[in-house]
Order: structure tokens, then C-alpha cells, then sequence
């Protein structure tokens, strides 16, 4: 039985992490503590996050649906590593717990903000001229690839941050208008949360009556946040991205190592 308390958590918990992802990601870091403070095992609190979450990307996606034409030469090459590498750590999360990982999470999570932070002065460093066709730099767009391939497995495991990491990818490789990366790296991400999803199903790890709470509050989030943030320019877009990076960076550093 979920309580009046635990359902305005669970819902408040998943508008914050849709609207979060709509923006930068790693909202999995609201939706999972969350689930934890109720007294969901962890394992299974992962899980259901990702459902929850994955289901309420359509509100992302459709807030940002005026771009999807523009992405989609990127997105054909992205979109095999990514299903593949998400199935991967899947797999893993089944057959390992989550403490040693949990360890990691923090540093990836400030590597990527850095990253992100960085992209300007990697891009002019590589000399990236990627145009839609994938010509350009081979070694760059290849490089991308296998990185993407790690994030998608990363995601899989546990997926928080992999919305920054995948912004910073998309940087590097050249692209600029920060509204087409968000709507890029939203779908990508939830292809690899589908097929999270779909595994973690298929092995009973789904608390189905909490994941039927925060998917509502997360398409309200997505929508929201992907709507709301194209009203802002892209310099205070990537201000806040950063400043999202840095806080969940700090806020994983504190429960892991401070606390």
C-alpha cells in the first residue's frame, strides 16, 4: 500500500528528474534516493526509476519535436552502439550489485560537467569538421562512437549523468545549438533506458505500483523542462547544465565519501 506522503514524494521526486533530463540529465539521481527512502530495495530502485523515467521521456521528445529533423543523420550512427551498450549494462546490474559502482559515480559524473565546460577549446584542439555525412575526422567520429558506446553501457548499469556525458560527446564532435544536442542525447538516452527497461522486466525487478506513480510525474516533468528551457538562451542553457553537473557531482561525493 503506498501512503498519501509517499505518492506526493514519489511524484514531486520525478517532475524534479524529468524536468532535469529534459535539460542536462541525470534526474535518476532524484527518482532513485527517493525510491530508496521509502524502503524499495536498491537493486529494484533502480530499476523502476528507469521505467519510470524512460516512459516520461515522450514528454522530452515531444517538447522538442521542431528538431528531430535536424538530428537525425547523427542520430542513425549513434543509435546501435546505444541499444547494444544499454543491453550491456543491463546484463551487468543482474548479475552485480550497485556499491562498487556507486563509487565511480561521482567522478564521471565531474568528468563529464568538465568536459562540457571544456568543449569549445577540445573542439578547436581536435579540429573537428564532422558534417552530417560523418565525413570529416575519421579517428574523432569513431572515437565518439566507442565513447557512446560506454556511456550506453553505463547507462544501462545505473544511468545517472548520461545526459551530460552525452552532451559533452555531441560537443566534441561539433555540434553547436545546444537545443539540438538536448533533443538528440534525449532520445539516445532513452533508447538505452528502453532496453534497461525491457530487461529489468523480464528479470521481475519492476515495483509496479511505484513506477505507475513516477512515470506520471515524469512526462510532466520532461514536458515542462524541455519546454520551458527553450526560452532561455543557449549561453544561460549551458550555465545551467554546467551548474546542474557540478551540484550532482557534489551531491555524490558528499553520500559516497563526506557522509
Amino acid at each position: 500500500m503506498v501512503s498519501n506522503w509517499e505518492i506526493i514524494g514519489l511524484v514531486s521526486s520525478a517532475v524534479g528528474a524529468g524536468a532535469i533530463n529534459a535539460v542536462a540529465g541525470g534526474g535518476t539521481l532524484l527518482t532513485f534516493p527517493t525510491l530508496l527512502a521509502f524502503g524499495t530495495p536498491p537493486v529494484v530502485a533502480n530499476a523502476t526509476s528507469t521505467l519510470a523515467l524512460v516512459v516520461g521521456t515522450a514528454g522530452g521528445m515531444f517538447g522538442n519535436r521542431q528538431y528531430i529533423p535536424a538530428i537525425k543523420p547523427w542520430l542513425w550512427r549513434f543509435l546501435p552502439v546505444s541499444i547494444v551498450g544499454g543491453l550491456i549494462g543491463s546484463a551487468l546490474l543482474t548479475h552485480t550489485g550497485n556499491e562498487t559502482f556507486g563509487k565511480l559515480v561521482p567522478f564521471l559524473i565531474l568528468f563529464a560537467t568538465l568536459l562540457f565546460v571544456a568543449q569549445d577549446v577540445f573542439r578547436r584542439f581536435a579540429g573537428s569538421n564532422l558534417d552530417a555525412t560523418g565525413t570529416g575526422k575519421d579517428a574523432h567520429f569513431w572515437g565518439a562512437i566507442a565513447f557512446q558506446f560506454a556511456v550506453a553501457i553505463y547507462g544501462g548499469y545505473f544511468g545517472a549523468g548520461i545526459g551530460i556525458l552525452m552532451l559533452a560527446t555531441l560537443g566534441f564532435i561539433g555540434m553547436r545549438n545546444i537545443y539540438e544536442m538536448n533533443t538528440l542525447k534525449t532520445i539516445l538516452g532513452s533508447l538505452i533506458n528502453v532496453m534497461a527497461a525491457l530487461w529489468f522486466i523480464g528479470a521481475g525487478l519492476i515495483d509496479w505500483p511505484r513506477a505507475a506513480i513516477m512515470t506520471v510525474g515524469a512526462v510532466a516533468g520532461y514536458y515542462l523542462g524541455s519546454h520551458y528551457s527553450q526560452r532561455i538562451s543557449q549561453a544561460r542553457v549551458r550555465q545551467i547544465i554546467t551548474a546542474i553537473g557540478f551540484i550532482i557531482s557534489g551531491a555524490t561525493f558528499y553520500k559516497e565519501f563526506l557522509r
